[in-house]
C-alpha cells in the first residue's frame, strides 16, 4: 500500500500532538494504536514485527497497547518494515515518539506515586469526560486538603510527615485538571455512606461537605448521591472510573483500583458494560439538585449536632 493511501498520515499525527500536549501517556496510547494500524495494513503479524526489531511478539503487544515507552530506533525500524516511505510521516512519528517519552508533571512525585496510578493521572489530563462511582470515600479530584490528609494517614499509618504532605500535595495538584477552558466534565456518583463517614473528624468532614456543595454548582462538575435506602443504587459493588476522550484514536478506558494495583480496561465490551452500570446508577441516584439539597441538609445536621 502506498504511503499516501495509508489511513495514518502526518496531519493526523500533528493533530494528536497538539491535542495531547498535556498528556504524554495519552500520546503513547495514540502512538501504539497507529503502529498497530500500520502493521495490520501491511499484513504483518506481531511475531514478524517483533523479529524486525530484535524483540518478541509480547513487546510489540506492549508497544501497541501503550504499556511501555517506545524507543525511537524501534519505531523507525518498524515503520520501514511496514513500508512507510513518506519522509514527512516518518519525521512526524519521530516527534510523536519524543513527546510520548517525556515525563508528566506528576513524575515529580515519583517517591510517593505508584507507576500504575501515574497512568490514571495522565489519562485524566487527556479525557473529555470523567465518570466515577465511589462507595467509601470522596473522589480524589474532589477532596479537600484536610480530608485528603486524613485519608492518606489512614492508608499509610507509618508514613513520615513529609511523605504525607507530598501525597496530599499531589492530590491537590491533580485537581487543577478540572480548571480552565479545556477542563473535562466530571460526573461523580457517591454512595450516601461517603457523606456520613466522618473521615478526619467533624470539622474536616464539614469542610469537605461544604466543598462538595460548592463544586457541585460548577458547570463542568455533576455530583449525585446514591441513597442508602434504595437497593437499585447497589448495582456497582465497587468503585469505577470511566474515561472518555475526544481523540478518535483513544477508546474509552475504565480504571478499577485495588489496594496495591489497578486494572485498566480498554476492550470495547468491558468498557461498555461499565458505562451501562454507571448509567444505571446515575438514573437510580438522586438528581443533581436533590443531591445538593441532601448535602446542604447534612451540613445543617452536622452544625446542629
Amino acid at each position: 500500500m502506498l504511503a499516501s493511501a495509508r489511513s495514518v498520515d502526518a496531519p493526523a499525527l500533528e493533530y494528536y500532538l497538539a491535542a495531547s500536549a498535556r498528556s504524554p501517556i495519552a500520546l503513547r496510547l495514540v502512538l501504539g494504536r497507529f503502529l498497530r494500524i500500520l502493521r495490520r495494513e501491511a499484513g504483518i503479524e506481531a511475531e514478524e514485527a517483533g523479529k524486525a526489531i530484535r524483540a518478541s511478539e509480547a513487546k510489540i503487544s506492549r508497544m501497541e497497547r501503550g504499556l511501555v515507552t517506545c524507543k525511537p530506533r524501534d519505531v523507525t525500524d518498524l515503520l520501514v518494515f511496514y513500508g512507510v516511505t513518506d519522509a514527512e510521516l516518518m519525521a512526524t512519528f519521530a516527534e510523536v515518539v519524543q513527546v510520548s517519552r517525556q515525563s508528566g508533571w506528576w513524575h515529580a512525585y515519583d517517591g510517593v506515586l505508584p507507576e500504575w496510578f501515574g497512568k490514571l493521572i495522565g489519562l485524566q489530563e487527556a479525557a473529555s469526560i470523567i465518570r466515577a462511582c465511589e462507595l467509601e470515600l470522596v473522589p480524589g479530584l474532589l477532596q479537600t486538603a484536610g480530608y485528603a490528609g486524613a485519608v492518606v494517614r489512614q492508608g499509610y499509618p507509618f508514613a513520615r510527615v513529609q511523605e504525607i504532605r507530598s501525597r496530599v500535595a499531589l492530590r491537590m495538584e491533580r485537581q487543577e485538571v478540572l480548571v480552565g477552558a479545556d477542563a473535562p466534565r466530571l460526573w461523580a456518583v457517591l454512595d450516601e455512606a461517603v457523606l456520613r463517614r466522618p473521615v478526619g473528624g467533624e470539622q474536616v468532614m464539614r469542610q469537605q461537605l461544604y466543598h462538595l456543595a460548592q463544586v457541585a454548582r460548577l458547570d463542568n462538575i455533576t455530583v449525585q448521591i446514591a441513597p442508602l435506602d434504595d437497593p437499585a443504587c447497589a448495582a456497582a459493588g465497587f468503585p469505577i472510573t470511566h474515561l472518555r476522550f475526544e481523540l478518535p484514536a483513544l477508546p474509552d478506558i475504565v480504571y478499577l483500583e485495588q489496594l496495591r494495583d489497578a486494572d485498566y480496561l480498554d476492550e470495547r465490551e468491558e468498557a461498555e458494560h461499565c458505562r451501562r452500570v454507571l448509567d444505571h446508577l446515575a438514573q437510580a441516584a438522586l438528581s443533581p439538585q436533590d443531591s445538593l439539597d441532601l448535602l446542604q441538609r447534612q451540613l445543617v445536621h452536622g452544625q446542629e449536632a
